[in-house]
This record gives C-alpha cells, structure tokens and sequence, in this order.
C-alpha cells in the first residue's frame, strides 16, 4: 500500500513538470505577439497638416476711446497744477479753465482731504473730474468740444448712526481720541452735560462715557459729522443721559438737560484764578477780592454767551478792558472782561443765544497774561459761576410727551447694550 502511494505521487509530481515546461512556448507566444509593430496591424501611419486660416480682419471703433481713472485727495498746500500732476493729467486747457474759470470755483476751494475722481485719455487729456462740495453735492467738471463746463448733481444724502464708548485716563479730548470720536461730536459732548458737569474741575479718571451720534455720506463719502442722538457720561459715580428731541436735549425722563446757563463761555480752557474774598492781584501787587472767575486761554480763543438774553453795554472800561455784558431773565447777568475784540456787528440792545460767540480772548485792561474774566451776578450780587445752582430749560411739552417717550425708550435700550462697548456702527 505504501509502495502503491509512493509510486501515485511519483506520477503526479512528474504529470506537474511535464504541463509547466509544456506551457513555456506558449507563454513565448504571447509575449512575441505583443510586440509586433504597430504598421503590421493593417492601421494608417500618423500625419501631420498644417493648414493656414486667414482671421476675419478687425475694425476699430472710432467711437471707442481708451479711458482711465485715478484717485487722490487734495493734500495740504496743494495748487490746481499739483493736484492735476498727482492725477496724470497733462492738458493745458483743462488745466487753465480749473485755474480760472468761475464755474470751478468749488474746486480750488476742496478742503485737505476731500476725494477728487479724474477720467483721462491714454495722452493725459482730461475727460471728466468729479468731486463732492461741502453740502454733498456733486460736482462733474466734463470736457465739451474744445472746452470744459461744470454740472452739478444733487445730494444723495445717507445718514448712518455710530456709537463710541470711552474712558476717562487723562484729558477728556484724549479720552474721544482714543474711542476714535470725531472733533465735532466731542465738542457736541461737552456742551450737552456742561450744565451738570464742569469738565474744568469735575473730571476723574475712570469716567465714562457713551455716545450715539450721526455720519452724513454722500455716495459712500464722508460729508460731515451729524448730531449727537443720545448719550451717556459717568461722572464721579453720577450718571446724565441725554436724548435729543425737536432740536433739544432731554432726560429719558423729559427734563431738559440744556441749562439755562453754561458753566463756562470757553471750550477747554484752564481755570487760572477762581472765585474768593481774597486773591493777590498779580499786577496790583495786592490782596484784594476777585469776583469772578479767569479762565486762560490763548489770544483769539471764541467766548461765548453763556445764556440767551440781551447785550446791555459793551466797550473799554477800567481793569475790565474790552469787557461786555449780557442781562438775561430779569435776574441774572453776565460779565466778559480782557477780550481782545468783540464780535463782528456785536451791538447795545442785541439779542443774543446761548452759545452765540460774542467775542475773543485777550489780555486788555489789569492782566498779566491772555484770560476771559467772567462774572455771574443774581440780583446784582456776585456769585461764583462754577458752583452756583444753574436754573433749568424748558421741559418736554405736554402735547410731544408720548412722541418723545418712543424716541426716549429706544435710545435707553440702546446705551443700556452698548455701555462698557466700543461697536463702530450701530446700523
């Protein structure tokens, strides 16, 4: 039986070579048959044609005339024949009709950094300048014939709301700087809370404050800054808010915010001598009372009225110098001293507004250097103008109450989300 086995599987390991060398030749075959050429195959060889192909001949158009456009913005010191460098323009024509012409007067009078728009030819003529004026207006200054004329298009006005929030580290203007407000509305800031807040004295850091305030464009460019819509200053604890309504600012609760009177006649300027029964006059040489407050500033610096009310006198007097004073509600009076000069058609009998400017710094009359000395009387006595209690304006009316609550509640939502923020733009 083993014999038997051994024998079987001598047959098959012997069956196995024979069919491994028999398929060798076959393996050859395919192989050969994979490389015979491609020409034996009965297919066409590969031919190259080249054939010329006559394009259909362009025509210009004389209609067509290549054009370019560059923007600059008028530089300080800018003349009409440097701005037109900066923009390619080489046109003697355009050039003396932007120099002369009374139609391009708005365009030699663009304020430092107002956008100008020029289209010109490959050659540097010009073909058209567009410019926006001070009130949005658009002016498109267009070559015609051999010559130039100007258009104007009307305004298209977009006002957007902006809100900036600060916090007082040094100066108030630092302050604004820092929370990227423009001039106007920090100026708008410190008039609107000057009956509460006497930003000479009062002012402590760590204050805040958040304003809503307006942005007139013009086709996407800034025209000018708007008026304050609301606001919110923290002053040593105390909180203001202010909402305007019907050309007035208001408490969220209708009270007026204006006061009667403003604390001071002059933005921003340094107390040099307040208020006291005892003072050192500094060219008298001598003790003696000073009534009144001196605020420093240099020479030329706007004073304003204080308060609505009527010019009584004015003119040179003594100490005093060019001095003026205003009558206001019967009762109270204002005095100006040491102004350098008055303002233009300033006249006896005038009315005048709150805020109106009436004159300007000086050092005329008893003075060792440029102050305003301003006195506030009741009754004819003398008061001090920094701590005498201010009488209030005039509040909402009975009949705008309701209209006013709707514009009061939403701008209260508004600074109660936005305080301790700085967004950029509210919509």
């Amino acid at each position: 039986m083993l014999t038997q086995n051994l024998l079987s599987q001598e047959r098959k390991m012997k069956l196995r070579w024979f069919v491994t060398l028999s398929t060798m030749p076959l393996l050859g075959v395919v192989t050969a048959f994979g490389l015979v050429p491609q020409g034996n195959l009965g297919l066409d060889s590969t031919k190259i044609v080249i054939e010329q192909i006559v394009l259909p001949e362009v025509v210009p158009n004389v209609n067509t005339i290549a054009s370019f456009w560059r923007n600059e913005r008028v530089q300080r010191g800018d003349t009409v024949v440097e701005l037109l460098r900066r923009l390619n323009i080489e046109d003697s024509a355009a050039s003396a009709y932007l120099r002369t012409a009374g139609e391009a007067d708005s365009f030699r009078k663009l304020a430092v950094g107002r956008e100008v728009q020029a289209e010109t030819n490959a050659n540097g003529g010009l073909i058209a300048l567009r410019y926006l004026g001070d009130n949005g207006a658009q002016f498109v200054i267009e070559k015609r014939g051999d010559g130039y004329a100007t258009r104007t298009l009307p305004a298209q006005l977009e006002k957007r709301l902006f809100v900036r929030t600060g916090e007082i580290k040094g100066s108030l203007y630092a302050a604004t700087d820092a929370a990227g407000m423009p001039e106007a509305a920090a100026n708008q800031l410190t008039e609107i809370f000057s009956g509460d807040i006497d930003f000479h004295h009062d002012l402590r850091k760590n204050d805040k404050f958040t304003v809503v305030y307006e942005m007139t464009y013009s086709d996407g460019a800034l025209v000018n800054t708007g008026r304050i819509q609301a606001a919110e200053f923290i002053n040593q604890g105390q909180t203001y808010r202010a909402i305007y309504f019907q050309n007035d600012y208001y408490t969220p609760e209708g009270k007026s915010v204006r006061k009667a009177f403003l604390r001071s006649p002059i933005e921003f300027s340094r107390v040099s001598s307040g208020f006291t029964n005892s003072r050192f006059h500094p060219v008298l040489n001598q003790w003696r009372a000073h009534k009144g407050v001196d605020f420093a500033a240099p020479i030329g610096t706007k004073v304003k009225a204080t308060s609505d009310g009527v010019v009584s006198t004015f003119g040179k007097q003594g100490g005093y110098g060019n001095f003026i004073t205003i009558n206001h509600q019967g009762r109270f009076t204002t005095v100006y001293g040491h102004l350098s000069q008055f303002a233009k058609g300033l006249h006896r009998g005038q009315r005048v507004a709150q805020s109106d400017v009436i004159g300007y710094v000086g050092m005329t009359g008893l003075t060792s250097g440029p102050h305003l000395h301003y006195e506030f009387k009741i009754d004819g006595q003398q008061r001090d103008p920094l701590r005498v209690a201010l009488p209030d304006a005039q509040p909402v009316n009975a009949a705008n109450k309701a209209a006013f609550q709707v514009v009061a509640d939403n701008f209260v939502a508004r600074l109660n989300l936005l305080r301790n923020t700085n967004l950029a733009k509210l919509d």
